[in-house]
């Protein structure tokens, strides 16, 4: 089947995941942005639009995703940008600030294929106390593996201290970065893996994740439990 414009089939795929990613409120109309790594696999002309074999490009939600269409976007809106230069070469709609924190996720691990970006409710309350979030459910610590759920500090949203500070995080986490999330303190959660599909499930797991933590802390204060409680045993006093 030709593709009626370039990379046609993951945008729309792209616009689907963020109409899911608000309908399930997971995240709100102060934003939230998607994106993923596309490596062309032949030189591609597309009206004015050149594609280079083998150079990096990245489809993205544009900017007031959430605010102005509330999730609700056309696969013609979902941006194609150079990964390198942060060039934006086709999309209806505008490209957010917040590009660079994508493109310094894409450069610290070569596996990494999608970034996604979240202020998910359960979530923003760990990042906005800037607690790491304690792993409880099976399904985050065995199914997705995702060990330690980390907050980092404070850095200003779309600010290249933010994206530099993630960058260096990334790096250290090693092979490990291309299946994780950190809490952004007080800005909400970045995931980071290989899969757009798979970044959903992440995100939609960790939720509930953090709401039962958030329980769990509740109960710690009102003395009925000891510590963190996961899989039969205390995880944290």
């Amino acid at each position: 089947m030709t593709e009626s414009f370039i990379f046609e089939a993951q945008r729309r795929d792209m616009a689907k995941v963020a109409r899911k990613m608000f309908e399930r409120k997971l995240t709100n109309v102060a934003g939230g942005n998607i994106s993923q790594k596309i490596t062309a696999s032949k030189d591609i002309a597309y009206g004015h639009v050149k594609l280079k074999k083998g150079h990096d490009y990245m489809i993205m939600t544009p900017t007031f995703m959430s605010e102005a269409w509330f999730g609700e976007l056309e696969a013609s809106q979902i941006l194609v940008v150079d990964l390198e230069t942060g060039e934006q070469l086709d999309g209806s709609g505008r490209l957010t600030r917040e590009v660079n924190l994508h493109q310094e996720a894409y450069q610290a691990n070569k596996n990494i294929k999608v970034v996604y970006h979240s202020h998910a409710l359960n979530s923003m309350f760990w990042a906005t106390i800037g607690k790491d979030m304690p792993n409880v459910t099976e399904a985050t610590s065995n199914d997705l593996a995702l060990g330690e759920i980390k907050c980092l500090p404070y850095r200003p949203a779309c600010s290249k201290e933010l994206a530099d500070m993630v960058h260096e995080n990334l790096i250290a986490l090693g092979d490990k970065a291309a299946n994780n999330i950190f809490l952004l303190n007080s800005h909400g959660v970045l995931i980071t893996t290989d899969d757009l599909h798979h970044a959903t499930c992440i995100l939609e797991t960790v939720e509930w994740n953090a709401e039962i933590a958030y329980k769990e802390a509740v109960f710690q204060g009102l003395e009925l439990l000891n510590g963190y409680h996961s899989k039969g045993k205390i995880i944290e006093n």
